[in-house]
């Protein structure tokens, strides 16, 4: 069946969005510099999103996290500091999966309140709502203070004499101190746990998770035959985290987008999202997943989208900054082209630099062209992460993060291009307003056409290797409504031919002949003249496309 919408999500971090507050102190506490809270998240601000053309957001950083920030009077436990990076800590350190962070309410006692709220306000925008599971690791002192009457806590029946054992939900290093490569000052833990990033000894060091202890899912990574799995009988730690999920799929979300998905065995997806699904119809979840020769395991498991990282995203990174050729791009959907619905297209998350830093283009035109490809080329979804569509640069040097080019998940801060877009629109500069409209423009194209959304994809690129350095061109096809797109990489205007193929024609079922043909990027008019193995005359400027839409009696 033909999909009805291409989704759009629009990741944004809770905390930074909607805070007004620019003191912008390195390593300054929730204090100083101020923290986004969910209820300044308002229905004109979620009506903004949608009008950008958003069918989902994605709230990062919701469920209580790690933090430096004092939250005892609320019964809170505090964190030690010397494993939290950061002020504001990661929100990938969970401290209580059945808990909201307290940083994001403006009544702390009242903050599950101000998260079903929020999602509520989200579907009456008429997005649905995607938020983080965190399944490979926890916060060192994770300590539940929320979950349901009867749940037994993450570690709380385990055996810690044991390195592993498929009952406990951590591995421990029999009896060992926790002993990092750095200062940990007073902070005691015996025996210690392994570290998140697959650290199975007592001594991380300062660039590993420290902040974090890994699952343990039923698999033995140390024993004398090498790894080993252990999942029958089913593994406590699955039970617990399906009823996770469980439980805030009860919260009326709509999605989750489940952090290094591929250092959980896909045996457990397997196991537990159906069981999720079952309980409520639509519900996707996105798997952060690196390595493709794991892409189709991970799908067969039950995962709706996956991150196109190493293989779309870092070609189209690397064709903006002329380290690749642009017909590379047509080797990055062949490779993946029976799973091409399931991946998610991006060009900016947490995780990666921002397109204007000075570590990536330095100018976010720059990235036009890319996101007319990510948009245009398929039916599967694309992200974008909130400020990208202004330009936000990512080189403030905010306090743990430093100056890395990406807009920082451990710190309290406020981005001025955030800020500008979100909260203080009016203070918006002439170059943000312009690369917004670009955004909003082509995301809401993507559902106005139905060939973009649903229609079939045909590449012209091997017939057209002579421009393929820094332009790229390929068909979409429904019904009678045929799309020509073409993008233009370089940073000067172009003039080229675009051979058609044959092929092309019949595959499609494009008769040949003269059609009147309009530039759904500029509203330019125009006549072009359609035969197998003939050429069609370009010309585009600079960082910029064309969208010639044609009607075709098939």
């Amino acid at each position: 069946m033909a999909s009805t919408r291409k989704p759009i999500v629009c990741q944004v971090l809770t905390r930074l969005l909607t805070n007004r507050n620019a003191t912008c102190l390195e390593n300054g506490s929730i204090l100083d510099n101020g923290c986004g809270k969910m209820n300044g998240i308002t229905p004109r601000l979620l009506r903004h999103i949608r009008d950008l053309g958003a069918t989902h957001v994605w709230y990062t950083g919701v469920i209580r996290h790690a933090s430096r920030t004092d939250y005892s009077a609320e019964g809170i436990p505090c964190q030690h500091p010397a494993v939290v990076k950061g002020k504001a800590g990661s929100p990938y350190a969970i401290t209580d999966y059945y808990d909201i962070d307290p940083d994001l309410a403006v009544d702390v006692s009242r903050r599950m309140e101000e998260w079903e709220a929020l999602v509520d306000r989200t579907h009456e925008a008429g997005m649905k709502v995607i938020m983080d599971f965190v399944p490979n690791h926890v916060a060192r002192q994770y300590h539940s203070v929320r979950r349901p009457e009867g749940v037994r806590d993450l570690g709380q029946d385990d055996d810690t004499s044991k390195h592993f054992s498929p009952e406990n939900n951590f591995y421990y290093c029999w009896g060992q101190p926790f002993r990092p490569s750095f200062d940990k000052g007073d902070y005691e833990e015996t025996p210690a746990k392994a570290t998140g990033n697959d650290r199975f000894d007592a001594s991380p060091g300062v660039n590993d998770w420290y902040e974090t202890v890994k699952l343990n899912y039923g698999v033995d990574y140390c024993d004398a035959a090498g790894k080993s799995c252990h999942f029958d009988p089913i593994p406590d730690t699955w039970r617990k985290m399906t009823d996770i999920l469980l439980f805030w799929t009860s919260k009326g979300v709509d999605g989750f987008r489940c952090d290094m998905a591929e250092m959980v065995p896909s045996e457990f997806w397997a196991w537990a999202i159906p069981q999720v699904k079952a309980v409520k119809e639509g519900l996707v979840f996105i798997g952060e997943v690196y390595d493709p020769g794991q892409y189709r395991r991970y799908i067969g498991a039950g995962f709706d989208w996956l991150y196109d990282k190493v293989g779309m995203y870092d070609c189209l990174r690397d064709v903006v900054c002329g380290r690749r050729r642009a017909s590379g791009i047509s080797y990055k959907w062949q490779e993946i082209d029976d799973i091409r619905d399931h991946m998610l297209y991006f060009l900016e998350n947490h995780d990666e630099q921002r397109i204007a830093s000075d570590f990536f283009a330095g100018d976010g035109f720059k990235a036009v062209p890319a996101l007319l490809v990510s948009v245009f080329l398929q039916k599967n979804p694309f992200m974008f992460y909130a400020g990208q569509e202004v330009g936000e640069r990512g080189m403030d040097k905010e306090g743990f993060s430093g100056r890395d080019g990406r807009t920082t998940i451990f710190d309290y801060w406020s981005a001025g291009g955030i800020r500008r877009a979100y909260c203080q629109r009016k203070e918006m500069t002439e170059d943000e307003r312009r690369l917004e409209g670009i955004y909003r423009y082509v995301l809401n194209l993507a559902n106005a056409e139905k060939a973009i959304y649903a229609g079939d994809f045909f590449d012209l690129m091997y017939m057209n290797e002579a421009i393929g350095d820094r332009q790229y061109v390929f068909f979409r096809k429904c019904e009678e409504d045929l799309l020509l797109i073409a993008v233009n990489f370089s940073a000067d205007d172009a003039v080229f031919d675009v051979r058609i193929p044959q092929h092309a024609m019949d595959y499609l079922h494009i008769p040949a002949g003269e059609y009147a043909a309009t530039d759904l990027l500029s509203d330019e008019r125009t006549v072009i003249s359609l035969a197998g193995d003939a050429a069609v005359n370009m010309e585009i400027g600079a960082l910029q496309g064309r969208v010639y839409k044609m009607k075709v009696n098939s």
